[in-house]
């Protein structure tokens, strides 16, 4: 994609502070990181989103992803982590390449993610599962 940020940077038009690369993905420092160390995941294939992958696709981009967290986590000594994967720009995706926020965390961090949670309401949930399971009976992926 010739307009796309991460595509040049897979390509070496633009800069990036690579952590770890392989033939199909590239882990760089976030240029705007909300903690040390936030890192993003992406893929070299330009896909848009999680579901533009092909099945057969995507276990790979998982096989380094533990290794580079690992690494990330001992070299900034954090506690834990997110891993953040936005679709659409209405879930937050402001790239349109896959990629995964890596977000090194720490307990007094203030980092804050503002989700409004709904109270539970069991018919709801029952009816919108039988419909998402008929959905599933009927897919290929």
């Amino acid at each position: 994609m010739p307009d796309c940020v991460f595509c040049k940077i897979v390509e070496g038009k633009l800069p990036s502070t690579k952590i770890f690369e392989d033939e199909h993905s590239i882990a760089m420092f976030d240029i705007n990181p909300v903690a040390t160390g936030h890192t993003l995941f992406i893929t070299k294939e330009h896909y848009p989103t999680f579901l533009d992958v092909p099945s057969e696709k995507i276990g790979v981009l998982f096989i380094n992803m533990p290794r580079v967290i690992s690494a990330i986590l001992q070299a900034t000594a954090a506690e834990g982590f997110n891993v953040i994967q936005n679709n659409h720009r209405c879930a937050g995706q402001l790239i349109s390449h896959l990629h995964f926020h890596i977000i090194p965390r720490h307990t007094a961090d203030q980092i804050h993610f503002n989700w409004k949670t709904q109270p539970y309401q069991k018919d709801k949930t029952e009816e919108l599962a039988k419909v998402i399971r008929q959905k599933l009976a009927n897919s290929k992926r």
